[in-house]
């Protein structure tokens, strides 16, 4: 199965709480912090969710 690798590009600071408990339950914490996960349809809606604070590249 693929991976994805999500990179949090963007501070959560001034987002709405839903969006910083999504970037938190992705695993990540400060900015720049790199976490890889399974392409499954869950962590792609995590993604979808916050495109604007995070960066994603397919391995």
């Amino acid at each position: 199965m693929a991976k994805l690798k999500i990179t949090l590009v963007r501070s959560v600071i001034g987002c709405k709480d839903d969006q910083i408990a999504t970037v938190k339950a992705l695993g990540l914490k400060k900015t720049r912090d790199v976490v890889i996960k399974e392409d499954t349809p869950q962590i792609r809606g995590m993604v979808n969710k916050v495109p604007h604070l995070v960066e994603v590249e397919e391995l």
